[in-house]
């Protein structure tokens, strides 16, 4: 009944976002009922198709401190591990792997993977099909899973 459920209900949390609070969440993103997403600012939220957050990960776009409210935006096809927090203001490109536990201070180049804290980029290069599944070259691999 659970994988049916999630299956079936993967637009429910996007179009909550979205509808309900206006965020700009692409087609296809799957959010984890426990990822945060920082709602004092939810028009800085922009996550692009097809990208998946983990459980416990945290999307933030204001800084308290400072008195500004930011966009952060996370690219196409990509992967936010458990626990990772996207501070506010920062860009990760497009097929994109976070690791679990990353705190992602900085801007993050396209086709990379980001690890620790703060986040530095470890690998740079990589291609990603949906939800930031890391294809290898030597896979064989649809051509539908490859973005454009």
């Amino acid at each position: 009944m659970r994988t049916f459920l999630h299956r079936n209900g993967i637009g429910l949390v996007r179009n909550y976002y979205n509808k309900v609070w206006g965020t700009q969440i692409g087609e296809g993103t799957r959010i984890s009922l426990s990822a945060k997403i920082d709602l004092t600012n939810p028009k800085g939220v922009i996550i692009g198709k097809y990208t998946a957050l983990a459980f416990g990960s945290s999307v933030l776009t204001h800084d308290f401190i400072h008195s500004k409210h930011v966009v952060t935006k996370i690219g196409d096809y990509c992967f936010i591990g458990a626990r990772a927090i996207i501070m506010p203001g920062v860009t990760v490109g497009d097929h994109c792997i976070v690791a679990s536990g990353a705190v992602v201070m900085k801007d993050v180049p396209p086709n990379s993977v980001v690890m620790g804290n703060p986040g530095r980029v470890m690998e740079r290069g990589i291609m990603t099909g949906d939800h930031g599944r890391r294809i290898h070259v030597a896979e064989s691999v649809e051509p539908s899973a490859i973005a454009p």
